[in-house]
This record gives structure tokens, sequence and C-alpha cells, in this order.
């Protein structure tokens, strides 16, 4: 089956319209690089866009009606955008775009600092499928927010600025690297040993930390604490001066270490953008801008922007959490169709994508790959029918009349899309968000970006290949 190459099919005006589309998508994930900041970014944009808190309608009791734009949010990091249909809900389902907003990162450990061999450390534990040795030696900046038992919250953003300090997981030279180069990659790297540097100047009597940070101690002054602590006691001064941040505070923290940096555009050509965290904000951010464009639709219509999906959908923030199914739930009740046989109804009968990235076929690593069955880059949004490793296990698996239902939306819409799998059968595999949903006996199908590089630090993405995951997905919506 011949591929079709997005790019041949545009005229000037598309071209036009694809760079500015990956323009704005470059400036948003360079922005808002965690899930959190994700969220944050959604809601912005969804209240310029005329989307309300649906606790306002919850509260005040009032009625939803057609056309009504509404957001939730749960914990800072699952949000959902919605906008209700002429039909009701429980007679022809809702259509469904559900996408991750969670990445491969370095978190930082509630008990974090410690000084040894005159400098400071953070512990930190990997979060999601990551190549440790990928994670070393490269600028990192740090990302979260703290909780304070007096109830204030402080927002930590330290790396992006230019004047800011950087970080980074320090590894062995190669002059003493001998026998650890001899061992498996995934053996090279300890996870243990994956702590964050974070200073090295001792605490010294006489300075001022928050106004002298860059000058000089004073020639007569002493270290402050000789029982070799006086380097941790500088930093937590340091953090207490400037974010009002004790060390029993990393307690309530969510702190996690990201690589540094803007998305940039990639290639000559700048046809690709390299940037942290295309899986998923490649298929999340068509997704979002999706959902804002639909006014007054038959079907309600729905997205889902989960956190936890790199490690297993669990907890009140990711896909299996009740939160969806909750939001749903009150939706039909401000709509004057209260009753769970009515919630189970409106579930069973929608129908949802599943917007998550697929690996594009790597030129350096062809065996890995059944080249008739994967995605290659600028062919457009991807299907993939099932996911799934060993047996396609822990997969799930879309129905052919929902394929074909919407192999004829994207073709009326003149979308480019293609089908694949995840590498070759026994290769690896994968999993997403789809098999959650489809518990209700709702249709599911996963589509998304073809990915190079993903769980890297930096991966790369096509523009052409975001852009018509955007029309596809707006297709799905108006169309499903």
């Amino acid at each position: 089956m011949k591929h079709i190459n997005a790019w041949t099919t545009y005229s000037k005006e598309d071209v036009k319209k694809v760079m500015k589309f990956g323009e704005e998508y470059r400036q948003f994930i360079s922005r808002f690089k965690t899930c959190r900041e994700f969220s944050f970014g959604t809601i912005d944009l969804a209240q310029q866009a005329g989307f309300t808190d649906l606790n306002k309608y919850i509260s005040t009791g009032t009625k939803l009606k057609a056309g009504d734009k509404i957001y939730a949010r749960n914990q800072g990091r699952l949000t959902i955008l919605a906008v209700v249909g002429r039909e009701p809900m429980d007679k022809v389902g809702l259509n469904i775009l559900g996408a991750h907003i969670d990445s491969p990162r370095i978190d930082i450990k509630q008990n974090p600092i410690y000084q040894s061999d005159g400098v400071v450390m953070f512990e930190t534990h990997y979060y999601g499928g990551i190549n440790l040795y990928q994670w070393v030696n490269i600028p990192l900046s740090l990302h979260g927010v703290v909780y304070k038992t007096n109830g204030d919250k402080v927002y930590i953003n330290i790396g992006e600025d230019p004047r800011d300090p950087v970080f980074f997981v320090n590894d062995i030279l190669v002059h003493l690297g001998h026998k650890i180069a001899t061992k498996p990659a995934n053996e090279m790297i300890n996870p243990e040993k994956m702590d964050l540097l974070v200073g090295s100047r001792p605490l010294v009597k006489g300075v001022d930390v928050k106004k002298d940070y860059e000058g000089a101690a004073e020639p007569n002054s002493s270290v402050s604490d000789p029982a070799n602590e006086a380097c941790t006691k500088f930093i937590l001064k340091l953090l207490y001066d400037r974010y009002g941040i004790q060390e029993r505070d990393f307690e309530s923290a969510e702190l996690e270490a990201i690589p540094l940096g803007e998305a940039r555009n990639c290639g000559f050509d700048n046809s690709m953008i390299m940037g942290y965290g295309h899986d998923d904000s490649a298929s999340a951010y068509p997704s979002l801008r999706a959902i804002l464009d639909i006014e007054k639709p038959r079907k309600t219509c729905m997205c889902i922007l989960v956190d936890k999906e790199e490690v297993g959908s669990l907890g009140a923030t990711g896909m299996e959490c009740r939160f969806f199914e909750n939001t749903i739930a009150e939706m039909l009740e401000l709509c004057g169709i209260p009753g769970m046989i009515h919630l189970r109804r409106a579930m069973a009968r929608s129908h949802m994508i599943s917007s998550d990235v697929s690996a594009a076929v790597d030129p350096n690593f062809h065996e890995l790959f059944e080249l008739r069955n994967s995605c290659f880059f600028g062919d457009g949004l991807v299907f993939n029918k099932y996911g799934g490793a060993a047996g396609k296990r822990s997969s799930n698996d879309a129905d052919p009349e929902f394929v074909a239902k919407i192999r004829k939306i994207c073709d009326e819409a003149k979308v480019t899309y293609q089908t694949a799998e995840l590498g070759a059968v026994g290769v690896g595999g994968g999993g997403t968000i789809a098999a959650i949903p489809a518990n209700y006996g709702m249709h599911v199908i996963d589509a998304g970006v073809a990915v190079l590089s993903m769980h890297c630090p930096w991966e790369v993405v096509n523009k052409a290949d975001v852009y018509e995951s955007y029309k596809g997905y707006k297709a799905f919506l108006r169309n499903c």
C-alpha cells in the first residue's frame, strides 16, 4: 500500500498554514513543558475561546444547553474541555479526543538534599520509560510546585531563563570509564546514581545569601558549619531567602528535572520540530486546538488531557480515575438527563480517538520495523488499530466498523493519514490509554503523530504530521 507524503498535496497557502500551526505548537510546548504547565496553558486558551468552569454551572444550578463550552480540572494535572451538542448524550454518545500530557522525566525525591565530596546533590527517581544513559551530562531545568504547611504554594521554574542556573546529572570521565563502557546499555547507569548536581559553595559567616549570592566571601570569614554540611546549608539558605522554602517543604513538593531549552525548528527546510515531550504533546496540542474550534456540534464533543500515562494511567489524575466518568455524569445532570443508566448509555454510545504518538521509521534502525506496517515522517496522521506487545497483550483493538467510519471521515476532509504498528512483531511494543475507555463499550482507536527518538530527552516530529493530526481530529469531532 503506497503512502502519500502530505507535503506533496499542499498549495502555497497550505504550506503557510502548516508552518504557522507548527510555530504555534513550538511556542506552546516551549512555554508549557510539564503536565501541570500544559494544563495551565490549556485553561488559558480555553478561557480565551469562551469556555467556562463546569463548577460555576454546578454551584449555580445553571442548565447546560447546546453550544455551551465548559472545562473541568482535577488536581492541576487532568483537564477536560467539552462543547455541548444538539442531540442528547444518552441517545447518540459523545465524540471524544483523549491524550496524555505527562512525559518521561527525572523527579526529585521527598528527602532529596545531601552533600558529598564538596558538592550538593538532589536524590532523584526517574519517571516513565527512559534510557538513563541519555539523561546524563545534559543541561536540565527544574519545574514544579512546592506546597507549604501554611497553605502557600510556590511555583518553580529554574533554568529556562538565560540568566538562571542550570542543573545536570554528572557522568564518569571516559578515562576512568572503561569497565562501565563494557556493560549493556541498560546497566551502564545505576538509577540510584541519577542524582542532580545543585551546588558546591559553602555558607560562610558575614555573607547575606540573598544580597551577595554572586559576591565573594569576606577574606576573614570562616565556614559556619565545620561538619561538612556547609554547602548544603548554603543551598537551603538560598532556597529560603529566594523562595521561602525550608527543607521539610520538599516533603510536599512536586519537582521535576527536564531537558533545558525551547523546542527548535529542525532541518535546513524547517520542516521538523525538535523538542522535549512530543510524546504526547504533539498529539495533545492538536486535540486541544481541535476542540477549541468546535461550535454547536450535533454530538457533544470532548477533549480529555490526562496525567500518568507513562506510568500506567493510575491515580487521581490518570485515565483510570473516575473524574472522566464523573464529569460526564455532571453534564448529564445539568442537561436534565440524570441517572446511572443514562450515563452508561452515553459512555457505551461514544466514539473516541486516543490521541497518542507512534514510532516513525528510523533510517538508522530499519531492522526494528516491518516497513509495510510502519509509519513514516510526513505521511500524515497515524492510526494504530492495536498496540500492546507479545501477541497484542494489554491492547485495545479497534473494531473494523469504526475504522471504516474513521477512514471515510478523513477521506472526505482530505486528511492525509497512514496506518501502522509500533515496530516489528516481537521487537517491543507499547500501550496507550485506549483500552481504558474501551471498557465502557465505546469505540476507540489510537491516532497521533509519528515521532523520531521517542522517550529521548529530545524528540523530533514533522510539522505536516502535526497539522494533519489537527485536521483529522477536528473532522472526527464534527462528523463522527
